[in-house]
């Protein structure tokens, strides 16, 4: 069969062009989005006289024939009809005859392939919204099986303060919290129809966009058809959101990396996580943090080459805009692979509660507190941080920590000291006198994991809603 659009041209295209051009390779992904579309499409050229009845209802019929057949994986796609849309229509042609091809009466493949990555792309931020809730969840039950577990918490990757593991987990579930809230915001501008704007400009035929709309449960349609065809926005910012998460994703395994190397003993990985050397057999390699880490540049660089793709694109359409397409997919895919796996490797991850106590007990994280002491007794603070830092010199060069220190060598110091100074360096002491809103201490970490459990219905019953509503 010759091109579709082939009644311009007196050659047949070169076939290193048609494999140049050519997005079916990849653009497959989006068969099940293009027929989804096509029926919407069709219904209203029925219900607005511009299709006959009869000629509607076997499209219609054709087209589930076809997509059944997608979803069989029985249709050989081809290089020659160049993407996903003229593939579809050609095989819709060859099932229902020269009938098919009044499908596209009103439409151009350019709001065409916009409608398609729309419909596709809001389904994916649904699911990540419940992958990342359920990673939300695996973090809230760690951190509730360690609200007594004491960490060194750090600053320049140096020990500053003892903190609470379950509030170190905490502040990663509000990371995520972040997240979803982004992907749910963009949700309302993923979920706005193209179809209708035609090539750039509308459409001569008297379609109704918004009976489209609702068809597809769009919330509403674009303004502007020169924008409608062109707009890429959607597709940035979700892979700006994607970035983020992807950062996150890293922080935290940096964190699992470095709390499960023999240095720190923190955590251990379950095996099904973990990896295992061709030569030293001793190893135990955390493969999915260090691999999701490296993973995350792949991320960023999707989101930077689609920026620079549309960076200096006039309206509206160009073929400049297929390369939109294989980074996003890929970034889905990779996002995927990362919240699948991450989930159950924290729901499994054992604790090594003794290792962080004793990593607390050696270090002199709780000398802030020794500070407030003093200024609670009437010495300036930064008078009591100079007192502080020479104690802990002295400690240094005597090989002891602060608890080890006598009275009588803490009143070397200043005479401010009394014996009040070992319930205040007690690290459950230092951990409960942060007992502000957002704090440490064991009261303030329980409220959080509270609210944090209401969040997570909420973000359950948000996603129940729009799967409901997607259907």
């Amino acid at each position: 069969m010759s091109k579709l659009w082939g009644g311009r041209f007196t050659k047949k295209t070169d076939q290193l062009v048609e494999e140049y051009t050519a997005s079916i390779m990849f653009d497959k992904e989006l068969a099940e989005e293009d027929i989804q579309g096509s029926l919407a499409h069709v219904t209203m050229l029925g219900k607005q006289g511009i299709l006959p009845a009869d000629d509607v209802d076997k499209i219609k019929d054709g087209l589930h024939r076809v997509l059944q057949r997608v979803k069989r994986g029985d249709i050989e796609f081809s290089i020659g009809d160049e993407d996903i849309h003229m593939n579809i229509e050609k095989t819709l042609i060859d099932d229902v005859g020269s009938v098919g091809g009044k499908l596209h009466t009103g439409r151009s493949r350019n709001d065409q392939v916009a409608t398609d990555m729309h419909l596709w792309l809001r389904k994916r931020v649904v699911e990540f919204i419940d992958m990342l809730h359920k990673l939300q969840a695996a973090l809230v039950e760690q951190a509730k099986a360690n609200t007594d577990t004491i960490v060194p918490g750090y600053t320049h990757l140096q020990r500053a303060q003892p903190i609470l593991f379950a509030h170190h987990l905490m502040a990663y579930v509000s990371m995520f919290g972040r997240d979803i809230e982004r992907l749910q915001d963009s949700y309302k501008r993923i979920n706005v129809l193209p179809l209708g704007a035609g090539a750039l400009a509308g459409t001569t035929f008297p379609i109704d966009r918004h009976f489209v709309a609702s068809q597809l449960k769009f919330d509403r349609v674009y303004e502007n058809s020169l924008d409608a065809v062109s707009d890429r926005d959607f597709i940035l910012e979700f892979l700006s959101h994607a970035s983020i998460i992807m950062m996150h994703l890293s922080r935290l395994s940096e964190e699992l990396i470095l709390w499960s190397s023999t240095e720190f003993r923190f955590v251990e990985l379950d095996d099904a996580f973990c990896t295992g050397s061709s030569i030293m057999p001793q190893k135990k390699n955390p493969d999915v943090p260090e691999l999701v880490r490296g993973k995350t540049g792949r991320v960023y660089g999707n989101l930077v080459g689609l920026l620079t793709v549309l960076k200096s694109l006039p309206l509206a359409y160009n073929k400049d805009m297929q390369e939109d397409k294989e980074g996003m997919f890929d970034t889905v895919k990779t996002l995927q692979g990362a919240l699948q796996l991450f989930a159950p490797m924290i729901a499994t991850m054992k604790v090594n509660k003794e290792q962080m106590r004793q990593a607390v007990n050696q270090d002199f994280s709780n000398a802030t507190d020794i500070a407030d002491f003093l200024v609670n007794k009437g010495l300036p603070f930064r008078q009591a941080h100079e007192v502080i830092g020479k104690t802990v010199l002295y400690c240094i060069q005597q090989n002891k920590y602060l608890l080890d220190l006598t009275l009588d060598e803490f009143k070397q110091f200043s005479s401010l000291f009394d014996d009040r100074i070992y319930a205040v360096l007690q690290p459950e002491q230092v951990v409960n006198a942060r007992n502000v809103y957002g704090g440490t201490a064991k009261v303030q970490v329980e409220a959080a994991i509270g609210r944090a459990d209401a969040q997570l219905a909420e973000t359950a019953a948000w996603v129940a809603e729009y799967i409901e509503r997607s259907r």
